[in-house]
């Protein structure tokens, strides 16, 4: 008899630890593989279905007593900018970012550095080398992308590219129905600028540009200062027990 490989994907479980986000509560995540020539269609699959992708990992939270993580992606087509976005996109239009493939850079290395130095000093992520930020970047089967934001050059029209000092960077996924926001990180000086803004704004373009509906943000916490910004990009959806439904924001 011919034996034929599986192939559905293996799900784990991984063992309760603190939750990163409310206090006193415990988190557990599943999480499968991304190996393979399926990997690109089944991290769409994925997360569409609510789960992000760390290196070859995908992965979602799967907490006992708790359902407080809640995936979000934002309508790109729908997107209108508030007032206070479209003097973001002002205040950066000296900048393009320019897309490469997903390869780490000391010059990225250095500034994911001050960044976490900086806004994450007591995170998972804080002891990371250069080694581990490599793996980061580059240990992926999916369509990654990164996107390295700098100043305009006179030749930027031309060359697609920015010149001088690397001020934000993106690590990005495109996928078949948007784009999936892995990790972003900027200079921690120039908070005039709202850095991190700027980026999904420029997501939200680029997917648009792309024909593709969708820009995936990861996850929201309600309650969590640290996640309030993703709600502020509306028209967005949340992936409930229904499936994905739009969300409307409380006022403030």
């Amino acid at each position: 008899m011919t034996q034929h490989p599986t192939q559905s994907p293996q799900f784990f479980l991984t063992a309760p630890s603190p939750c990163p986000y409310i206090d006193g509560q415990f988190e557990r995540k599943v999480f499968t593989h991304l190996v393979g020539d399926r990997a690109p269609e089944l991290n769409d699959l994925l997360t569409q279905g609510g789960f992000r992708r760390s290196q070859n990992i995908a992965y979602r939270p799967a907490c006992e007593h708790c359902r407080a993580c809640v995936s979000v992606r934002i309508l790109a087509d729908e997107f209108h900018p508030t007032r206070n976005m479209r003097r973001v996109i002002k205040r950066n239009s000296d900048l393009i970012g320019a897309l490469h493939q997903a390869e780490p850079s000391t010059e990225q290395f250095s500034l994911f550095r001050t960044y976490l130095d900086s806004r994450h000093r007591r995170g998972g992520m804080s002891e990371m080398t250069v080694l581990d930020y490599a793996m980061m970047v580059e240990d992926t089967h999916v369509n990654s992308k990164v996107i390295e934001y700098r100043k305009r050059g006179p030749d930027s029209f031309i060359t697609g590219k920015g010149v001088g000092e690397l001020l934000a960077v993106a690590l990005t996924d495109q996928m078949a129905d948007g784009l999936s926001m892995v990790y972003s990180y900027f200079n921690p000086e120039l908070e005039d600028r709202s850095l991190g803004t700027f980026m999904i704004l420029d997501h939200i373009f680029r997917a648009r540009a792309a024909g593709l509906p969708h820009v995936y943000l990861g996850y929201w916490v309600n309650g969590s200062r640290k996640m309030n910004y993703k709600v502020r990009f509306a028209p967005q959806e949340h992936l409930g027990p229904k499936g994905w439904e739009r969300f409307q924001a409380d006022p403030e």
